[in-house]
Order: C-alpha cells, then sequence, then structure tokens
C-alpha cells in the first residue's frame, strides 16, 4: 500500500512537472511559429503547423485543421495503415504453376510467373534476392515437379492487381519517371529502366543509351536536343502500357557531366518472364516457347513479336487448368515499409496501398484501395472523411491532409500491434532522403520522421522522442504553394524542428 501511494505521488509530480514544461514550451514553440511566418520563403504560401504531446494535448498549432497536399507524408499513412491490418511480419508471396501436362521431363505447356505484388524482385536491396537467386528457386521448383524441359511459354502474370496501373490523377510528366511507374501484381527491377545519358554536340540530340533491364520489345525515339551551356536537364521519357513505344524529349545542357536517368517500366510482368526465360536458357534449360505477359483483355501478348493469343475465359486470378508447383516469399512487411519510408520509394508504397486493397475488398482499384485504407483509420479511432486519398505514395495533387491529422494518426499508432516496427520504419534527421536536414545535429537520432516534397510542396511529420527513445511529441509541419526556393523553405522549417529537439 506504501509503495502505491508512493507510485502514484511519484507520478503526480511527474504530471505537474510535465505540466511546466509543456507551458514553457508552449511558449517557445509559439515565437518560433511567429518568426517562421515573417520569414520571406513562406510569404503567399499555405502551410500549417501542429505540435502535440502523447495524452493528446496541442502544445502548439497554426491551420492545424486546413487539409494541404502531403506529398510523400502519406506514406506514413500507408505504411502505418498496412503494418496495423496486416501485420509487421506479412510477406507478398509470388507463386509458380503450370498448365499442360508433363510427359518423361517435358512440360508441355506453360510456366507461369504468379505475382502476388510483392515490390522486392530483383530490386537489389539488401532485403530482396538476386534476381539469379530467384530465378535459381524457382528452376528448382521447377525441377522437383518433375520439369526438365519446357515446351511451351513463360507468361508473367500480374493480373492480381486489377485496374490502370498509374492513379488518373497523377500528372503526365511524372508517369514516365522512376517514381511514377504504377505496376500490376508483378514487377521487375521496381519497374525502372536505367539510361546513360550525356551531351551531344550543340543542337544535336542527347546521347542516350539504356542500361538495365533490357526490354527489346519497345521501340524508343530521341527528340531531344543538347541545348546552350548552363541551361539544366529537362529530359523526360514518355511512355505508355497501351504499346511498346517511347518519346525522349527535352534538352539537356551542353556542359553538364553524363549521369544517369531513371525511367519508368510499363512491363513489369514481361520483363520478369524475359529474364527467368533468358536464365533458363543459359543455364541450359530448353524452352522451345517465347516469355508472355497478359494484356488487359486476358490475352497472352508475347514479348517477341507482341502478338496476341486468346487465353480463355479464367478470372482475373488465375487461369483455367493451372497447377501450383510452389511459392517464394518476400521480406517481412515491416522491412519494407522502412525502405519504403527512407527513401521514400513510391513504387513500394502503391504496391502495399494495392495489396491492402485487394486483401480487404478483393479488388485492388484505386477507389478500393482507398476505402481500405480508411477502413483501417477507422478501427484506429480516427474519422476518415476527414482527409482525402487518392493513391498509396503521395504523388497526386488530390491528396488532403491537414497537420492535426497526421498528428493524431501517429498518436493512433502508438496504440498498435505495429507500433515499434512503425516507428522504426521513420528516418531519423540526416538519414535516408532526410540527408540535408540538420545532418550534424548532436540529438538528431531523437527525431524519427518522413519528409515529402514536390514542387511548392514541403512537409515534415514524425515523433520526437525522449533520450531513451520513447516518444514524447508528435508533430506535423506541412507547406504547400511555395515559390522560394526549396532549401530556404527547408531551413525555415529546420529551426522549428531544432526547437523540438530542446
Amino acid at each position: 500500500m506504501k509503495w502505491m501511494l508512493g507510485a502514484g505521488l511519484a507520478a503526480l509530480m511527474i504530471q505537474f512537472s510535465a505540466v511546466g514544461v509543456q507551458a514553457a514550451d508552449k511558449e517557445k514553440l509559439k515565437k518560433c511559429i511567429d518568426e517562421i511566418a515573417a520569414r520571406q520563403a513562406l510569404k503567399g504560401a499555405v502551410w500549417g503547423v501542429c505540435v502535440k504531446g502523447m495524452d493528446g494535448s496541442t502544445l502548439a498549432s497554426r491551420n492545424e485543421q486546413v487539409r494541404m497536399i502531403p506529398a510523400s507524408n502519406l506514406k506514413l499513412i500507408t505504411t502505418g495503415a498496412a503494418m496495423h491490418a496486416l501485420g509487421a511480419d506479412f510477406r507478398f508471396e509470388t507463386g509458380l504453376a503450370y498448365t499442360g501436362e508433363i510427359t518423361d521431363g517435358t512440360l508441355k505447356g506453360d510456366v507461369y510467373i504468379v505475382g502476388g505484388g510483392d515490390p522486392t524482385i530483383a530490386s537489389r536491396d539488401s532485403i530482396s534476392l538476386t534476381a539469379d537467386g530467384l530465378f535459381w528457386k524457382w528452376k528448382s521448383m521447377l525441377k522437383k515437379a518433375g520439369i526438365q524441359r519446357i515446351d511451351g511459354r513463360i507468361i508473367g502474370d500480374g493480373r492480381a492487381f486489377e485496374g490502370a496501373l498509374e492513379n488518373t490523377s497523377w500528372t503526365y510528366d511524372d508517369t514516365g519517371t522512376f517514381y511514377g511507374c504504377g505496376g500490376n501484381a508483378l514487377g521487375f527491377y521496381a519497374n525502372a529502366v536505367d539510361y546513360s545519358v550525356s551531351a551531344g554536340s550543340l543542337g544535336e540530340p542527347v546521347k542516350i543509351s539504356q542500361t538495365y533491364p533490357e526490354t527489346p520489345w519497345m521501340h524508343i525515339e530521341n527528340y531531344t536536343s543538347t541545348a546552350t551551356a548552363g541551361s539544366g536537364n529537362s529530359l523526360f521519357l514518355f511512355t505508355t502500357d497501351l504499346a511498346p513505344y517511347g518519346e525522349w524529349r527535352g534538352t539537356f545542357a551542353l556542359d553538364r557531366r553524363p549521369k544517369a536517368e531513371h525511367t519508368a517500366n510499363k512491363y513489369g510482368a514481361l520483363t520478369c518472364a524475359y529474364y527467368f526465360w533468358k536464365y533458363l536458357k543459359t543455364t541450359c534449360f530448353e524452352v522451345s516457347g517465347a516469355y508472355c505477359d497478359f494484356a488487359r483483355d486476358g490475352s497472352v501478348r508475347s514479348g517477341v513479336d507482341w502478338t496476341l493469343s486468346p487465353e480463355g475465359t479464367a478470372g482475373m486470378a488465375g487461369t483455367a487448368g493451372m497447377v501450383e508447383i510452389g511459392r517464394t516469399k518476400s521480406a517481412p512487411l515491416s522491412q519494407i515499409a522502412k525502405i519504403t519510408n527512407w527513401r521514400s520509394d513510391n513504387y513500394f508504397a502503391e504496391s502495399i496501398f494495392r495489396t491492402l486493397g485487394e486483401k480487404a475488398c478483393g479488388i485492388s482499384v484505386y477507389d478500393s484501395c482507398s476505402v481500405a485504407v480508411n477502413e483501417v483509420l477507422e478501427s484506429l479511432g480516427l474519422k476518415a472523411s476527414d482527409i482525402h486519398i487518392e493513391d498509396g505514395s503521395g504523388l497526386s495533387r488530390k491528396n488532403a491532409v491537414s497537420p492535426a491529422f497526421f498528428c493524431d494518426f501517429l498518436l493512433a499508432m502508438r496504440s498498435s500491434n505495429a507500433a515499434g516496427d512503425f516507428l522504426c520504419s521513420l528516418p531519423a534527421l540526416g538519414e535516408g532522403t532526410l540527408w540535408s536536414l540538420l545532418p550534424n545535429h548532436p540529438q538528431r537520432s531523437r527525431i524519427r520522421l518522413k519528409s515529402g516534397s514536390m514542387e511548392g510542396v514541403l512537409c515534415y511529420s514524425g515523433y520526437v522522442l525522449d533520450a531513451e527513445g520513447a516518444p514524447v511529441y508528435v508533430f506535423s509541419i506541412l507547406t504547400n504553394a511555395t515559390t522560394a526556393k526549396i532549401g530556404d523553405v527547408r531551413s525555415s522549417l529546420a529551426r522549428l524542428l531544432t526547437l523540438l529537439l530542446e
């Protein structure tokens, strides 16, 4: 009993102490926010701030209920909702199957790579197998099933994700870049293609060569021009999944050094099939047919000559008569979410988002995915109608979230079974995409946050930790419609982050 009274008194003293500290903090934060508001960098911009204690009390706010474009801050909601609903240990699965008959070691039929949304296939991340390592496993599955030779095709099947590859609200120039690639349920190398770029002679086309992966079915035109020194880089590859055609457009300054450009691959499933087909052939495993994928109408499409052949009337989830050989699994979702947030990887985020839709609604079109995330938010005690979610990565400018909602979400995630994994998925200052944000601050590890940026938008939301690593504050700072240099906006917001560390 004495111990209980002592503990209660200690708790009460801590509570009074915290109130005193918060009162002082509030005044400091208010002054800092007023100072930032007066800076030229945010003149005429739309911006808001919310800082809350772990008990939900507001320490500082300004336009905290105003919904704004969150950019990649939206990945906080995507990754957090997924880990809460699916579990931090959830793993994406990729199946290997066949149709036809096996006779004397020869499969007279086709082999299918059945995608389950795994974004890490051949991604070259430390958490994923190399392409050859994965293909070795798949080849071993074939042999275990008694298949020594394939008298048929290798078909990449990404149909588990229905609908268009990209969200229709993404801007046209974004969809040709690696960060706007989108995809179905089977990808390869994060659905990116790397190019080597260097200046040509003034007025002549820019020198562009594809480095990895190979996409031999594609026809790419070069409509670029080498521009005068100092004119920068405005190169974009415009491509689509409607036809195997793309165009390089824009200019590249004469004085710019050679560089790598990373573009979108709209044929991730076909690329995966091609590289597995190629691997089998180079390891003396005979495949008589072509590498293929599925067109949107359900027909099998050959990557060799881009022809279509009817595949029957089986549903989107599979093919009639398909026999599963085995499955390979991704790393746990907690590790994938960490890469998503540290690297701000849009492709990973969209794969997670669409998997939520598929698991919750049985369909992964974008509207269903938004419904699925909203259901998770409601289960966490949040009011989903207070925001609008269009995609999983934050690339859409139709997304709308307020600073107060981000704070409430971060607080709600502390009650989730995935709370620890979610916190660990966030980079500290000076890490990941935050490499230039207070990288030398002696207490930089005491803030875990997600950044978000696009033209005219810069956002930071996350946790402030105590010396033992426990969250003591949540915060969200969103800026929209800025016209100043991003470095000037960043330095203004860094002043507030510095104060939070104090």
